[in-house]
């Protein structure tokens, strides 16, 4: 679909699976693999520069946590990579959470939006100058990492202020266990409105989503609620589900409603339905996450991969 890039998340593995599977999703004709940055998981910037060499595909971050890295050090992570593949990096970042933050990494969670707007301005500085010299309210950087290098920033965004602040300053936001009505609704409407307050183009919408080609509706839910069930007791993601017309459940629990309404799956044809519908939602890219089924895992996860290699691939 040359008018949906098609991507793929690349997971919490060892870093010889994140390898493999960036081969793989190459040779599927995928657009893009994506890798979150931090926590346990291999940094898959050494990934990325190990793929290099051996694929030809776009290499995406999404997320790299803020706070516990300076963006003199992101902004240096990202010009070795660009040198190595030119043109193929594209730098997501964000604030993440604050459990996250304070609790894994001990470090303080004050005024993430703001803080968010002043990395964003240092490195892109860094990058697209070259160079910076700031002292602002969170972050100081002074630093020359030499030639300019454009490498996208995107942000990562849950709510309406960060996607307008995608639109006003990012080259793109993406989402994440956001329903499509969602999307549709209130993220595209704010990255539309920031990127027109600030007069430049709009940038484009990365829709991060859970997809799996399984017709065994009863395991998609079960590996939903066991994947993804705590977004529901963060507070920012159960409002957003809130705003989308999920009802609440007690207990904070995570329903085969909201399973549905999140997860893309069912057989082949149902997937590539849905996939094609996803411009009419305001996305205009997928970032697609392969649920883990259990027992059947390889066989949805060969499935799926193939699918999604055949529409990256379709006029």
């Amino acid at each position: 679909m040359r008018d949906l890039p098609i991507g793929l998340h690349l997971g919490f593995r060892e870093a010889n699976v994140m390898l493999d599977r960036t081969r793989a999703a190459d040779a599927a004709g995928l657009d893009m693999v994506w890798s979150t940055v931090g926590g346990p998981a291999p940094d898959p910037f050494v990934v990325f520069g190990r793929a290099a060499d051996e694929t030809t595909i776009g290499f995406g971050t999404s997320i790299v946590p803020t706070y516990p890295r300076h963006p003199i050090v992101m902004a240096s992570q990202a010009l070795a990579l660009e040198q190595l593949a030119p043109g193929r990096l594209r730098l997501g970042i964000g604030p993440s959470h604050r459990p996250v933050i304070e609790g894994m990494f001990g470090l303080g969670f004050e005024r993430p939006l703001a803080h968010l707007r002043e990395y964003l301005g240092i490195l892109r500085a860094l990058l697209h100058e070259g160079a910076v010299d700031v002292a602002g309210e969170q972050l100081t950087a002074r630093a020359r990492i030499g030639p300019p290098a454009p490498v996208p920033i995107l942000i990562a965004a849950l709510r309406p202020r960060a996607y307008r602040i995608a639109g006003e300053l990012a080259d793109g936001a993406i989402s994440w266990m956001s329903p499509l009505p969602f999307l549709r609704d209130q993220a595209a409407p704010a990255i539309a409105a920031g990127a027109e307050a600030a007069g430049r183009d709009r940038p484009p919408l990365v829709a991060h989503v859970p997809v799996v080609v399984s017709e065994d509706r009863a395991a998609v839910r079960a590996a939903a609620a066991q994947q993804f069930g705590n977004y529901q007791r963060l507070p920012f993601y159960r409002q957003m589900m809130l705003d989308a017309g999920l009802e609440d459940a007690p207990g904070k629990v995570f329903t085969d409603t909201m399973a549905d309404a999140l997860i893309v799956s069912g057989d082949e044809n149902a997937v590539a339905d849905r996939v094609r519908a996803l411009p009419g939602f305001g996305v205009d890219e997928l970032l697609a996450d392969i649920v883990d089924t259990g027992d059947a895992a390889a066989r949805d996860r060969a499935r799926t991969l193939e699918l999604l290699g055949a529409l990256a691939q379709a006029d």
